[in-house]
This record gives C-alpha cells, sequence and structure tokens, in this order.
C-alpha cells in the first residue's frame, strides 16, 4: 500500500482487505464508491454522502473492461489517475483501491470470455440501455459483485444518473441477500442542465453547446405529461425535439417504471423519463422523475 498523504492507495486484494480489517478492528464502518476515474463533481457528491454516513470511505478506480462492448470507447476512456488521486485526497477520501485489470481477472486479463462466473439481472438488463449495449450491464454486474466481495462495505453509493445500473445494483443486493444497503445520490449537472459525465469529455465545443439541449427536452416532455398528454404523444415530440436540436440519434426517450424499467403508458408513482442519445461518438444518457416519488 501507498500512503500518498492522507489517502491511502491500494493495489492488491490483500492489501485491501487488510486496510479494510484494520478498520473493522476499531469498529469503523465503511462506504464504497465504485467508479471508473476520470472522477468529477458527481462523483465526489457520492464521497461526501459517503463521508456523512460511514466511518471510513473507499473509492475505487478501475476500468472496467467486462461492461464495454467490441465497439465501445474502452481504449480511449479517459484516464488520469495522478489527477484523481490528488481529486480524493482533497476531498478526504481515506483510500482508494486502484487495482490493474490481472489483479481483478487473473485469468485473461479482463477477457469477457475468461470471466466464467458472471452475474446477470434480467429483465432489467434487457430494458433500456441493455437493448443497444448487450453484456453491458452483466459485466457491471460482475464486477461491482467482486469489488462488494472484496471490500464488504456498509454502504455502496451510486449517482442517480447510471439509474438503471443502480436499480440493477440493488436488485442484485436484494436477490443474493448481500449484507450492505446501496444509496442513490441525486444527479449533479452543470449550470445548463447537462448532467455531469466523465464522456462529457468527448465533446466538441459546439457539441458542448448542444448537449444541454437534452435535459431542457426532457424537461419540457415532462411538462406535456404533467399538461395530461399521453406519454407516447409526449415522448414522440420529445425526440423529434432532440433530433431537431442537433442531435445525431435519438436510441430512447421512455416514460418508465423506477423499479421494474419497464415502459409504462400512465403516469404512476416512482415513473422515470429515461433517455439516451447521441452527439457525434458521444453517447449521452439522462433521467428525471415524472409524477410523484414512491
Amino acid at each position: 500500500m501507498i500512503h500518498n498523504e492522507a489517502l491511502t492507495v491500494a493495489r492488491t486484494i490483500a492489501d485491501t482487505r487488510r486496510l479494510v480489517g484494520y478498520w473493522r478492528a476499531r469498529g469503523f464502518s465503511v462506504g464504497l464508491v465504485p467508479t471508473m476515474g476520470s472522477l468529477h463533481a458527481g462523483h465526489l457528491a457520492l464521497v461526501e454522502r459517503a463521508q456523512a454516513q460511514t466511518d471510513r470511505v473507499m473509492a475505487t478506480i478501475f476500468v472496467n473492461p467486462l461492461q464495454f462492448g467490441p465497439s465501445e470507447d474502452f481504449a480511449a476512456y479517459p484516464r488520469d489517475e495522478v489527477r484523481d488521486f490528488h481529486v480524493l485526497r482533497d476531498q478526504g477520501c481515506d483510500a482508494v483501491f486502484a487495482p490493474a485489470a490481472d489483479e481483478m481477472f487473473p485469468d485473461g486479463g479482463g477477457s469477457i470470455d475468461a470471466a466464467w462466473t458472471r452475474v446477470s439481472v434480467a429483465p432489467l438488463a434487457a430494458a433500456l440501455c441493455g437493448a443497444f449495449r448487450p453484456g453491458h450491464f452483466e459485466g457491471v454486474a460482475t464486477i461491482v459483485v467482486k469489488l462488494f466481495a472484496i471490500v464488504q462495505p456498509d454502504a455502496a453509493y451510486f449517482g442517480e444518473k447510471d439509474y438503471q445500473q443502480l436499480t440493477i445494483i440493488r436488485r442484485m443486493v436484494r436477490d443474493l441477500c448481500l449484507p450492505l444497503r446501496v444509496e442513490g445520490v441525486p444527479i449533479v449537472r452543470e449550470a445548463d442542465g447537462l448532467a455531469r459525465s466523465s464522456r462529457n469529455t468527448y465533446l466538441t465545443a459546439e457539441q458542448r453547446r448542444r448537449a444541454s439541449q437534452l435535459a431542457h427536452v426532457m424537461t419540457a416532455v415532462r411538462a406535456r405529461i404533467a399538461a395530461g398528454e399521453p406519454p407516447q404523444s409526449a415522448t414522440h415530440w420529445g425526440r423529434r425535439a432532440l433530433l431537431g436540436a442537433g442531435f445525431d440519434a435519438v436510441d430512447y426517450l421512455t416514460l418508465a417504471a423506477g423499479d421494474s424499467l419497464q415502459t409504462l403508458t400512465l403516469v404512476r408513482p416512482g415513473a422515470r423519463l429515461f433517455a439516451a442519445a447521441w452527439l457525434g461518438r458521444t453517447r449521452l444518457i439522462d433521467n428525471i422523475a415524472v409524477g410523484q416519488p414512491t
């Protein structure tokens, strides 16, 4: 392990377990913040929530190869470990687990074919993004359950921007009787409404200007539904509005149940509006609550 001023950096599973064991022996509760690095204000909101609720906080930085498809951006995904460590240290995070791929997947270096044991949460993984990114959520669930097994936290913290991921992890924890709670943290947005994301760095200046329209159009769709327009009509209008605002493609703009992720034709408690749309090579996702919370 490396002690970087107040931040302890663990590279191996053994060192991570040793550190957590040290905390446990002193009666400390442990919060886990899994990330793929390229940290921004959204990640720091997770750390802040964990700091408020637990005695010690461990972040993880691991660009998980299992959740990237063959034509996706694994090689290009933004990585800046030194910067991320400074960000975590300045935030007061206690430790970070930053393993290499062969530490997490010693047989095959991160190939999905070498990961014989995989975790699938169907049908949640088949809805929304799952229809466009086959295997993605299987890769997410597999790595997250490995992190849970390594750290054994009292609580784990995930952003609501990836609401489908949050829903899948909650169901996985419930179905596998894992002894931790999963905390969702509200989306952190830029001043113009764009949800914070590591992939926002891919956007050109012109694309960044257009990107704010995703949140604005979704808000307008929600208002139309609240005014009595059928969701199918309102979301159809929203898809056309996004294309008119310069988006290159819209994978989906859908009203769905927050728990089952199934498409809704009527608003009910817990309903959310989900969207995924493209600007050039950058796929943006977002979601907002519609109607009354559960």
